[in-house]
């Protein structure tokens, strides 16, 4: 399948759909200055992209390219393009929550303020876990 000429306008879409956190703009100075994003991976690594100003249809070469979406973006050109030109988010291997798992907040309630050990809090059902939070409101115990 061939693809656009990838420009730097492509390349800030991708970051914004992404959701890539914004780290410095180059606030209209010279060509020395870059627009550069950040994105926090699962595995705790930070991905860094920078994007020369300014920021337009200006398109990269071969070589560059292909060095910004290896080692980078961490994409291949399909996914890419799939973000640009389709909203498509690539997947990043970012584990989903199982669907019964406790809120981070009740959790640390029911250990901070009701005294509960993680091993019990580790056991409950959601239903259980608010009927206890409850209990502790309105009943102080």
């Amino acid at each position: 399948m061939t693809w656009p000429q990838p420009t730097r306008e492509h390349h800030d879409r991708f970051c914004q759909i992404e959701g890539w956190r914004l780290v410095r703009n180059a606030r209209g100075r010279t060509a020395t200055h870059h627009v550069t994003y950040e994105l926090d991976l699962a595995d705790g690594r930070i991905l860094r992209t920078p994007i020369s100003h300014p920021v337009d249809g200006s398109s990269y070469g071969q070589s560059i390219w292909r060095h910004i979406l290896r080692d980078q973006l961490q994409v291949d050109e399909p996914t890419f393009w799939a973000c640009v030109q389709r909203g498509v988010v690539p997947d990043r291997g970012q584990p989903e929550p199982p669907s019964n798992a406790l809120p981070a907040e009740v959790v640390h309630l029911l250990i901070s303020r009701v005294g509960l050990a993680e091993t019990d809090v580790a056991t409950m059902t959601k239903e259980d876990a608010v009927a206890r939070l409850q209990k502790y409101w309105l009943e102080g115990v």
